[in-house]
């Protein structure tokens, strides 16, 4: 498909609104097969508009789009640069571009990409292309299946549980670390156990394959294992003329694996992102990656810097460039801006934490009296926990709010339900979703979903196993229905016709188990409205799997978007987001960095370049807040109690001249209240010594 090759005399002022740099990464390589490229795309500096545009100038320059592989980190986003690229070339090509946009296919996620791979290929490498995924939870539940019954639930001393298993698992998996190094860096209380976690991870791996179920890792780990076979690796690397990767700064050991197995001379190969945002070092991402990669090929990568910056203030920007100047390891690189402002960003001094919110809501008060809106104001924090004092003040002040991190769908246990169920009839070998379905009806326990798996499994035919099975007394009723449903589903499937049938099955069960039935039902007709998108059971419950969307029941969020709200999220939740006005809380050494505790170098970075992440954000206004101190829980050995903060470590005296001092409250400011300093009580003491 060489749309571009019909006609030398299309026009080229589809580039002229992208400035210098953003010209040069599109241009590079004349829009043939060219040497890598890294494109260093500072914060706010047009990094997907950038790509986009790379990748319409492929096309538009002959590049067959079904050779193009496009990698990005939600499937969402790989949607929205699919349209990009439809609209940019559509100013070259017309009507044409709409084909493009049609034979773009190979754009999406590592993981769905991988999910794709791994079902064309599932005989040549021992997969049954039936395979079902497992999410997160489903993950956890298999290994804790795994791990009752080797007995580590009975051991003397507490056995890791569940959750922190699977967690060593998929840090080793994405690392590529030996199990050993991964305890030791990150999981230091559980090296006792290495030796019984080696017997249960390979465990796990049995009942996954016995099972015929791969988890979220399996999906990089299968692909990375092909790309060892010379015969296998060839022939997935020679579909791909160009493969271009966004947020290159997030990709862990396994993904960079792969990319470098599929382009190992770096022919066609361009990646995209910001070593000064690389904050997921807790996913396993690797910011060496990056900083690496222009010295992986014989021919060393190309670098294009992007620097100019389309979306804070160049006050904020240079106290935001001398924050990331004190990096140790960095690509050198100046933000700058023609957004001209005199208003340097505050750092401001307060007593506490109650100080703290009492400043956020009327700083976010006063903004809106000046026509900001609270959406467009947001207060950002290093862990959910550090808004608790503000989240309370903001409730009784009646400011309507939304904490990031809401929850997905694939959380709320009705959606795993009719999820489940699907799973189950797609691939009965899922001992999970069985579980899980077969627990639905009354009367049935974990021993009785075991004994109608074990029978199933017997069988010829699944459906004859479960119509063999005798129910409890309690079961009775529902067990027709049960099986006449799961027999319709398992006979071929009508799709999205499915999920309506199972939704009716469960809608009963719903009833029955949950106060707010009506709620949760309304999230299963949104989640008929999304199946409807997809052509396939299989492709739903892959890609549904591999990126969720957020639920729509109140829980995540505000029920109705056209009313106005405050944001609240952490640094990690709002990267890539931005507002007009920011709040940063605890901009204290314990906080930013989490812990008092000096850590390791790497760790220290990775804490400097989340301040950087979070003054980035902001459009107009930023305000760094560093109340002198603040509650803290959990220490072991000396309990809740508060500490004495000193300004974070990352804003040392050299670059104070980059910010605006302030101390709140305003000495003699109207409506502010003075409070003299309270001398601690201990009433605890006091309480006890009345019984003595």
């Amino acid at each position: 498909m060489n749309i571009a090759a019909r006609d030398s005399t299309l026009p080229r002022n589809y580039l002229d609104k992208l400035n210098a740099d953003q010209r040069r990464a599109v241009e590079y390589g004349g829009g043939r097969v060219s040497g890598p490229l890294l494109i260093i795309a500072g914060a706010g500096s047009g990094k997907t508009n950038t790509l986009a545009h790379r990748v319409a100038h492929l096309i538009v320059n002959g590049a067959d789009p079904r050779r193009v592989l496009l990698m990005t980190f939600s499937r969402r986003a790989a949607s929205e640069m699919t349209k990009r690229v439809e609209r940019i070339a559509g100013e070259v090509l017309g009507r044409d571009a709409r084909v493009v946009a049609d034979a773009l296919t190979w754009a999406g996620t590592f993981h769905g990409i991988g999910a794709r791979l791994l079902r064309e290929h599932a005989h040549e490498i021992g997969l049954d292309p039936a395979f079902t995924i497992h999410d997160r939870e489903d993950s956890a539940d298999l290994m804790n299946l795994v791990r009752h019954e080797l007995g580590y639930s009975k051991t003397e001393s507490r056995f890791p549980a569940k959750g922190t298993c699977l967690a060593i698992y998929s840090r080793a998996v994405n690392a590529q670390a030996p199990l050993g190094e991964v305890l030791g860096n990150a999981f230091p209380w559980c090296e006792g156990w290495e030796a019984d976690l080696k017997v249960l991870f390979a465990s796990y791996v049995q009942a996954k394959q016995a099972q015929n179920v791969l988890d979220y890792d399996d999906l990089l780990l299968w692909w990375a294992q092909m790309t060892t076979e010379p015969g296998l690796a060839a022939e997935i690397a020679s579909r791909f003329d160009h493969v271009l990767v966004d947020e290159y700064q997030d990709t862990n050991r396994l993904q960079a694996s792969i990319l470098l197995a599929l382009k190992p001379e770096g022919a066609g190969l361009t990646v995209v992102g910001d070593d000064a945002q690389s904050i997921y070092s807790f996913r396993a991402a690797e910011v060496r990656n990056i900083l690496d990669f222009p010295t992986q090929f014989v021919v060393p990568a190309e670098t294009i810097m992007l620097e100019q910056n389309y979306r804070s203030t160049d006050a904020i920007l240079s106290a935001a460039n001398a924050v990331i100047g004190e990096a140790s390891e960095r690509f050198t690189k100046n933000l700058w801006t023609d957004r001209k402002s005199a208003e340097r960003p505050k750092l401001v001094t307060l007593r506490d934490e109650t100080d703290q919110a009492n400043y956020v809501c009327e700083q976010v008060l006063e903004a809106r009296e000046e026509g900001i809106a609270l959406k467009k104001q947001a207060v950002l924090f290093r862990a959910s926990h550090h808004s608790g004092p503000l989240e309370i003040e903001l409730t009784r002040r009646n400011i309507p709010f939304v904490k990031f991190g809401g929850l997905k769908f694939l959380d709320a246990a009705h959606v795993k339900d009719v999820l489940a169920v699907l799973r189950f009839a797609e691939n009965p070998r899922d001992r999970v979703a069985g579980f899980r379905v077969l627990q639905l009806l009354p009367g049935i326990g974990p021993s009785a979903a075991a004994e109608i798996i074990d029978t199933m499994a017997t069988a010829l035919d699944e459906t004859m196993g479960l119509a063999r099975y005798r129910p409890p007394v309690r079961t009775a009723d529902d067990w027709p229905l049960f099986v006449e449903t799961f027999s319709g589903l398992r006979a071929g499937s009508k799709w999205p016709a499915d999920l309506e049938r199972v939704r009716l099955w469960y809608e009963p069960h719903l009833e029955r188990m949950h106060e707010d039935a009506v709620v949760r039902r309304a999230d299963l007709l949104q989640l008929e409205q999304i199946a409807s998108t997809y052509p396939s059971r299989e492709r739903f419950l892959t890609e549904l799997t591999l990126d969720p969307p957020d639920s729509t029941s109140d829980q995540a969020g505000p029920p109705n978007l056209d009313e106005d709200y405050l944001i609240l999220s952490t640094i990690h939740s709002a990267k890539g987001q931005e507002w007009t006005k920011v709040f940063v809380l605890n901009t204290v050494d314990g906080c930013i960095p989490i812990d008092l505790r000096a850590g390791s170098d790497n760790e220290i970075e990775e804490e400097r370049r989340l301040l950087y992440v979070a003054m980035t954000r902001a459009r107009d206004g930023l305000h760094l807040i560093t109340p002198q101190r603040f509650f803290t829980s959990g220490q072991a050995s000396r309990g809740d109690r508060h500490v004495y903060a000193s300004r974070t470590r990352f804003i040392p005296s050299n670059i104070l001249q980059h910010f605006e001092q302030t101390a709140w409250p305003v000495a003699g400011a109207t409506g502010v209240s003075q409070r003299a300093p309270r001398t601690r009580v201990d009433l605890g003491a006091r309480m006890r010594g009345m019984w003595r």
